[in-house]
């Protein structure tokens, strides 16, 4: 009886402001919830987190559980990670659960991986954890790669003969090189490259044949791995096959190109010698002609010599019958030039 007429005292004004006040509160106890068994499991494993970190981690646009979890998988596997590092980051666009897992496995395996060569590393956009699985557990590379479209590595000895290998490349990852460390590609020109080197100095395509290792051992001991972010631990070759007899094809091609070449010089040769004919020719039609108006020259200077007195009828007839003579022995001779008379 009492407790009702002291609910009827109540003003209804504050009835309403005790109903705002009520709802504000459930709002706290929600929000503070949610943290609140976050706070607890990483108390209860040993990673202790303070509740108001866990309200500010909203604040600053920052997944409470993936640092809360990060932190307890690190604590459980011996490793001191604060929550400041993690958030760092993670506000960074970082992978975190990549990195603190790539750190358990890096520990388990005794590899040094501290906290900012991995983070440096994830930053970089290198997939940190597979680095490690990488490094712990080696990975095998085909030479030349699956999706580049050739299917072996073609190479000629020096007797001539192509050959065709395809090699198997054991690889671990060098955390210490991760980063600026050339990627898998490179890794395949360079071993792709020195086994078309080992090829190439390679007296005959048998001597290959009969020990494939010999190439492996060349490659390996260029140092291939030099400035990348593996390391090779072998090189193996896979299969080697006999190709085309290229220097054979190479020799006809140059015979071929030779005969085309000759066949041009000896071409060029004839158009001289028909051009130089010619130009004979043209020099005896012109001598001839030179002689024809010498020739013509004479009867002017025979009827100036009668005109002159310098000489008689009997000269001409003795000139005319040299003349003659000289026709008839010409007749006689076969020689069928033709001279015209006087």
């Amino acid at each position: 009886m009492y407790g009702q007429l002291l609910l009827a005292a109540i003003p209804g004004w504050l009835w309403g402001v005790l109903a705002v006040v009520a709802v504000i509160v459930l709002i706290i106890l929600f929000i503070i919830g949610n943290y609140l068994s976050l706070w607890f499991q990483a108390l209860l494993s040993g990673a202790r987190v303070r509740l108001i970190d866990l309200i500010m981690m909203r604040f600053r646009k920052v997944d409470p559980k993936t640092i809360v979890f990060n932190r307890i998988s690190a604590k459980k596997a011996g490793l001191e990670i604060s929550t400041d590092l993690l958030e760092a980051h993670y506000l960074a666009g970082g992978r975190v659960t990549n990195v603190v897992r790539s750190m358990i496995a890096a520990d388990k395996a005794h590899i040094e991986l501290p906290w900012e060569r991995s983070t440096a590393i994830d930053l970089a956009g290198r997939d940190i954890l597979e680095a490690v699985k990488t490094s712990v557990d080696p990975k095998v590379i085909d030479c030349p790669h699956t999706g580049s479209g050739k299917g072996t590595i073609d190479a000629v000895a020096k007797d001539g003969i192509q050959l065709k290998a395809k090699a198997r490349v054991t690889v671990r990852t060098n955390i210490a090189r991760l980063v600026g460390g050339a990627t898998e590609e490179t890794i395949i020109a360079r071993v792709g490259e020195g086994i078309v080197s080992a090829i190439g100095s390679s007296s005959t395509h048998k001597a290959v044949l009969e020990n494939p290792d010999a190439i492996s051992k060349a490659v390996l001991a260029k140092g291939l791995d030099s400035g990348t972010a593996y390391e090779i631990l072998s090189i193996d070759i896979a299969d080697v096959d006999v190709g085309s007899n290229i220097g054979a094809q190479l020799q006809a091609d140059q015979a071929e190109a030779d005969q085309k070449r000759f066949r041009a010089e000896a071409e060029k040769r004839r158009a001289m010698a028909v051009a130089q004919e010619a130009e004979y020719q043209a020099e005896v039609q012109k001598n001839r002609a030179l002689v024809v108006l010498a020739e013509a020259e004479v009867p002017k200077a025979m009827s100036d010599a009668f005109r002159a007195g310098n000489m008689g009828i009997m000269d001409y007839y003795r000139m005319k019958n040299v003349v003659a003579d000289t026709g008839m022995r010409d007749a006689i001779a076969g020689n069928d030039d033709e001279r015209p008379e006087s």
